[in-house]
C-alpha cells in the first residue's frame, strides 16, 4: 500500500467524523436520543483515531538512531494497536454504558423529532463518501484478494483500520436510525436504548477484530508466500549460490522488509571474489522485492551431513577454534 493512499483515505474520514460528531451532538441536545449520544461519541473517536494514524504516520518517518537501529517504521503498527483500545473503550463500552442506563429509564423523543433521522441520513451519505475513498485507494494494492485476506494480510495498517471503522460507522448509522426510527412510531424508548446496545456491540466487535491484526503486526511478521518465493528465487538465481540453508524475513515497517540468510556456496578462492558473489545477490533480491531494504547473507559451505544433524551450518571438516571465534565466513550486511 501507497503510504499517500493511506493518508488520502485517512483524512478524507476525518474530515467526514469531525462534521457527523458535530451534527450529531447538535442532535442529541435537541433530542436526548442514546442512540444519537452512543454515535456521537462513536464520531469522536473515530476523528481521535484518525488523528492517531496520522500521528503514527508522521513519527514512523524518522532517520534511524543507535538506539534503534532499525527505524521507527514499526510506530505505525502501534497506533493503530492504539485506535482498537479507543474503539473499544471510548465507542463500544461507552455505547453499551448509555444503553444500560437508557434502558433503566426509556423515554420517548418528544421533540424536533425531524431531527435525528435528518442528521443520520446525512451522516450516511458523509460516511458513505468516505468508506467509498477507502474503497478506492484499497483497491491500487488489493489485487485478486477478498476485502478478508486483504485486512488479514495487509502490512500497511491504515487502509484497513480506515476500512472497518468506515463499515462499523455506517453499520452503526443503519442501526441507530433503526433505534430513532422505531422510538417514533411506537414512543417506546426501549427500541433507542436496544439500537445503542447493538452499536456498542457493533463496536466492541471491530475492536477486537482490529486488536488480534493488529498484534500479529506488532509480533513480527514475515513475507507473504509470494514474495519469499521471489527472493528464494533471486538468491540461487546465479552462480554465487548453490542452495539456500535456511532464511528469516521480518517485516521493520509496513513498506521495510528485512531478510537474513545462510547460502551454501561454492569454494572461493578470494575473500574478494566472495564479496562480489554476495553484493550480486543482494543486488537481485532488491530488484526482486524492493521492499527488502536490509540484507544479511551469511556464506557457507553446504553439508548434506550436517543438515541431517540438524546442526544446519558448514562442511564437517570446520571444527570451532580454541578461541571460541566463528569458522565460517561472516556475510556482508547491506541496507
Amino acid at each position: 500500500m501507497s503510504a499517500n493512499g493511506g493518508t488520502k483515505a485517512i483524512i478524507a474520514a476525518l474530515l467526514a467524523n469531525v462534521g457527523i460528531a458535530i451534527t450529531k451532538f447538535i442532535a442529541f441536545l435537541l433530542t436526548s436520543s442514546s442512540s444519537m449520544l452512543a454515535e456521537s461519541i462513536h464520531s469522536v473517536a473515530d476523528s481521535g483515531n484518525q488523528a492517531l494514524l496520522l500521528l503514527g504516520g508522521k513519527r514512523a518517518k524518522r532517520a534511524a538512531t543507535p538506539q534503534h537501529p532499525f527505524g521507527y517504521g514499526r510506530e505505525r503498527y502501534i497506533y493503530a494497536f492504539i485506535v482498537s483500545i479507543v474503539l473499544f473503550s471510548l465507542g463500544g463500552l461507552f455505547a453499551l454504558y448509555e444503553a444500560w442506563h437508557k434502558a433503566a429509564d426509556p423515554h420517548p423523543i418528544t421533540s424536533w423529532q425531524w431531527v435525528p433521522v435528518a442528521v443520520l441520513l446525512a451522516a450516511i451519505v458523509m460516511e458513505g463518501f468516505s468508506f467509498r475513498t477507502a474503497i478506492k485507494e484499497s483497491n491500487h494494492t488489493r489485487g485478486n484478494q477478498s476485502w478478508v485476506n486483504f485486512i488479514r494480510r495487509a502490512k500497511a495498517p491504515e487502509l484497513p483500520v480506515v476500512l472497518l471503522e468506515d463499515f462499523g460507522a455506517l453499520v452503526g448509522l443503519v442501526l441507530a436510525l433503526f433505534g430513532v426510527g422505531m422510538t417514533l412510531i411506537t414512543g417506546n424508548g426501549m427500541w433507542d436504548a436496544a439500537g445503542t446496545a447493538m452499536i456498542g456491540v457493533l463496536l466492541v466487535i471491530i475492536a477486537v477484530v482490529l486488536a488480534i491484526e493488529t498484534k500479529s503486526l506488532l509480533l513480527g511478521e514475515g513475507a507473504d508466500p509470494g514474495d519469499l518465493a521471489t527472493i528464494e528465487r533471486a538468491v540461487t538465481d546465479g552462480p554465487e549460490v548453490e542452495r539456500i540453508i535456511h532464511m528469516k524475513t521480518l517485516y521493520l515497517g509496513p513498506e521495510e522488509l528485512m531478510v537474513a540468510a545462510k547460502i551454501g556456496v561454492p569454494p572461493c578462492e578470494s575473500a574478494e571474489e566472495l564479496a562480489r558473489g554476495i553484493n550480486a545477490v543482494e543486488a537481485r533480491i532488491r530488484a526482486a522485492v524492493p521492499i527488502a531494504r536490509v540484507i544479511y547473507l551469511e556464506p557457507d559451505i553446504y553439508s548434506v551431513a550436517a543438515e541431517r544433524a540438524g546442526t544446519g551450518t558448514a562442511a564437517p571438516t570446520a571444527a570451532a577454534p580454541a578461541s571460541g571465534g566463528s569458522s565460517e565466513v561472516a556475510g556482508r550486511a547491506g541496507g
